[in-house]
């Protein structure tokens, strides 16, 4: 294998429920009586975007609201919360990133969120994931169309020079690993606690509880 691609800021961090509160709080500075679950987030989290989100939730609800100036209320909130915290490093990610960077295959992060949020999500983790380890970032103002579109891998696929059959991405929901999989990589889904238990077809294999790749995918794998 040549090439480790991590698909989304959930695949190093765990931030399923830090971006909920950050939709409550949202909704609270827009006036909004709306407050979401953690059991009707998790169903929410099936469709990715949460601009999107927002928006079928006031459909749904019969109401009118300017879905985009709430994302972007919710995106501060989130990073300002990411800046601020001390979120670790999900179990298994930095063995998995020294395997690769020692045995000199590229590692890149490329997913199709704000790069304010993927700037966020580095700052947070610069003490154990520095900056300068990924060999290539693409956020969202790098790409035309979002997941589950696969563009994204598609450009990074020919940027890299390699093969679709020399790539790993590792993903956290079922938007990236289609993605991801219709590029034709192999694709690990590395489930967060918000989504342990949707399908997600077309993953080459499926993690729960810590990051390490199969033999099968990437041979004398020795994290």
């Amino acid at each position: 294998m040549k090439a480790l691609l991590f698909g989304s800021i959930g695949t190093l961090i765990e931030t399923s429920e830090l971006q909920r509160n950050a939709f409550n709080l949202a909704f609270q500075a827009h006036g909004l009586d709306w407050h979401w679950e953690r059991t009707a987030y998790r169903d929410m989290l099936r469709d990715a975007g949460g601009a999107d989100r927002v928006m079928r939730y006031a459909d749904r609800r019969g109401q009118q609201v300017d879905a985009a100036r709430i994302h972007q209320s919710k995106s501060r909130i989130f990073q300002t919360a990411l800046r601020h915290g001390t979120l670790p490093l999900r179990p298994g990610v930095i063995d998995t990133m020294r395997y690769a960077k020692d045995t000199g295959m590229t590692l890149g992060f490329v997913t199709t969120t704000s790069r304010a949020n993927v700037e966020a999500v580095l700052e947070a983790t610069a003490r154990s994931v520095p900056v300068d380890l990924f060999d290539i970032v693409m956020t969202r103002s790098d790409v035309n169309q979002p997941k589950p579109d696969p563009a994204c891998y598609q450009q990074v696929i020919a940027k890299l020079e390699l093969q679709p059959a020399d790539i790993i991405a590792v993903e956290d929901n079922s938007d990236g690993v289609t993605a991801a999989s219709t590029a034709g990589l192999r694709t690990i889904a590395f489930m967060g606690e918000n989504t342990r238990d949707h399908r997600v077809p077309g993953a080459t294999a499926v993690l729960t509880d810590r990051l390490e790749i199969d033999a099968a995918l990437l041979p004398n794998y020795a994290a």
